[in-house]
């Protein structure tokens, strides 16, 4: 006789799973990850920083060139004013609070006592570096890594020809392994299609890079560093005792040099 389940022993051992089933009690981890954050900017500063890109492309001149110290082999590379209102709004309500978001992410997944000094009221974060790129035909920028904490992105415009058919004039994320499908090791790039509006905000020393693209037009995209400084606590501020960052929380404690 079959026992309906509503009315089976819940002290009973469970059934072992069914012939068959093994798949609904496996899961795949994804392990050591690359935490990369992706936002969207509103239309109206979208259309400020535009509008400031047109005229830094119009008189070049009239910005420092940023070229000579950047990888990118392109058109133009010009650093933008921090001054202005659409670098200001930004910077203050975009990047830095992304650069935060990150880090709150990341940091508070690990216990308190391995945080080290990121934890809120104890860092600072400063955008240092501000540029637009302008990429023609044939221009690109190898893989590279930046200085600073953190980096980023932001898309402006995007000839119509590059789209998801090809590699060209995507961002591609570079991992550290060689890619190699005959053996299962995969996950060396990871390749973004560029969407006017869309910012990308990553670890300075994540590497990186744009394909080139055939066709006419231009490609505009600003990018950025962003330092992360610990900062000292104020005095009215009583700092917790110092902790053994071991992983093991019970060892103990070395007696120094006496």
């Amino acid at each position: 006789m079959t026992i309906p389940p509503d009315q089976a022993d819940p002290a009973a051992e469970p059934s072992p799973p069914a012939e068959g089933d093994s798949e609904k009690d496996t899961e795949i981890l994804a392990l050591f990850p690359r935490y990369v954050l992706r936002g969207r900017l509103g239309a109206g500063l979208l259309a400020a920083l535009r509008k400031l890109a047109s005229e830094v492309a119009a008189t070049p001149e009239a910005c420092p060139d940023a070229s000579g110290k950047l990888a990118g082999q392109l058109f133009q590379q010009r650093e933008l004013p921090p001054g202005h209102p659409a670098t200001r709004e930004l910077g203050q309500e975009v990047i830095l609070p992304a650069c935060e978001r990150w880090i709150r992410h990341v940091i508070d997944q690990q216990p308190p006592q391995g945080r080290g000094p990121w934890i809120p009221g104890r860092y600072g974060l400063r955008l240092i570096d501000l540029w637009l790129n302008v990429q023609r035909a044939g221009d690109y920028n190898p893989t590279h890594t930046h200085g600073g904490s953190f980096s980023g992105v932001l898309f402006l415009q995007v000839p119509p020809q590059i789209s998801g058919e090809r590699f060209d004039g995507q961002l591609c994320f570079h991992g550290p392994e060689e890619w190699q499908i005959q053996t299962f090791r995969t996950g060396m790039a990871h390749y973004v299609l560029p969407v006017p509006g869309e910012y990308f905000v990553f670890p300075a020393w994540q590497p990186h890079s744009v394909a080139p693209f055939r066709g006419e037009g231009e490609r505009w995209s600003v990018a950025f560093n962003v330092v992360a400084v610990p900062q000292a606590m104020p005095a009215s501020v009583v700092a917790p005792p110092p902790v053994n960052l071991s992983l093991s929380s019970a060892r103990q404690r070395p007696g120094g040099f006496g």
